[in-house]
């Protein structure tokens, strides 16, 4: 019986990328949230270690058994490991330590068009007229929301460094998913495992230099939470889904997901910090799932 609803939930690739925008909604939020009392590498990398914890007990015997695959293909797993893993976790935190929340929504909405272009200039990817109108009815849907329906605030917003560590973390994050087509022929578990690994191992010199000279992780009960749910839902669960959504529907299409971060993360604000719901939102809503729905569609 579960055997079977995880088979079934496992192949249903919306509702993987829908779990994965959720729990990544919630990273965006409390990465901004517990900047002061977590250095932004010293967050990535205890994320990625007790993730990669968490993962390693199911899938050594998945690395034993494909050991010679997974040696073979060794450089592209650090590729993986390095550029998904790693320095797209740490330059998204690095960032929202110098940036606002408005600004940082405003870029991540660039995502989706990201992986397009990734995938348009290393594997000549086309993108069908039905997939760019859904874009661009999902963008424009996000940043409504972003704008709570005033555009003035998107034309008088100001970039900051904040924000180039952000942009370079989400051109990281378009060359992961356009490769992901090349993952190795391995067990899932097998794959994350080395990957997470690969991840927390490449940001342990960062975390060392930060530690010793910049400033360090403030241990308290909001951070012991946030680093909590930051190790399971937005990289164990989080990154399992968005590979094998990627797997079953392509980059592109799973790309556009990603514009339901904001519409989930609105979602929490009216759910959890009871701010009230306004015409913007519902408009929004309705733009992004439409796009979102066109873009994601089979052709």
């Amino acid at each position: 019986m579960i055997s079977r609803l995880f088979e079934k939930l496992y192949g249903n690739a919306y509702l993987l990328l829908s779990f994965t925008a959720l729990f990544w909604a919630g990273n965006f939020v409390l990465g901004r949230g517990v900047h002061e009392h977590v250095p932004p590498v010293a967050l990535a990398w205890t994320r990625w270690m007790i993730a990669t914890l968490i993962i390693l007990p199911f899938a050594i015997p998945h690395i034993r058994r494909e050991w010679p695959v997974i040696r073979r293909n060794l450089p592209i797993l650090i590729f993986f490991g390095t550029v998904g893993v790693g320095a797209f976790n740490t330059l998204s935190y690095t960032g929202l330590n110098y940036t606002t929340a408005l600004n940082a929504l405003v870029l991540q909405s660039s995502g989706p068009i990201l992986i397009v272009l990734a995938s348009f200039l290393i594997f000549g990817d086309r993108l069908s007229a039905r997939q760019g109108l859904g874009i661009s009815l999902s963008l424009a849907g996000v940043l409504l929301m972003i704008a709570r329906g005033n555009l003035d605030v998107l034309l008088h917003l100001k970039l900051n460094r904040g924000d180039l560590f952000l942009l370079a973390a989400l051109l990281l994050w378009g060359l992961y998913t356009a490769y992901l087509r090349r993952r190795p022929p391995v067990h899932w578990l097998s794959f994350v495992g080395v990957t997470f690994a690969i991840g927390a191992l490449v940001n342990t010199p960062l975390f060392i230099w930060e530690h010793l000279s910049v400033r360090q992780m403030t241990l308290d009960t909001q951070t012991v939470a946030a680093i909590a749910y930051v190790s399971i839902f937005p990289s164990v669960l989080a990154y399992i889904c968005f590979n094998r959504g990627v797997e079953l529907i392509g980059a592109n299409r799973a790309g556009v997901c990603l514009h339901l971060v904001p519409l989930f993360g609105a979602v929490l604000a009216v759910v959890l910090l009871g701010e009230e719901p306004k015409v913007y939102h519902f408009i929004g809503i309705a733009l992004i799932l439409a796009g979102v729905s066109l873009a994601a569609r089979k052709g």
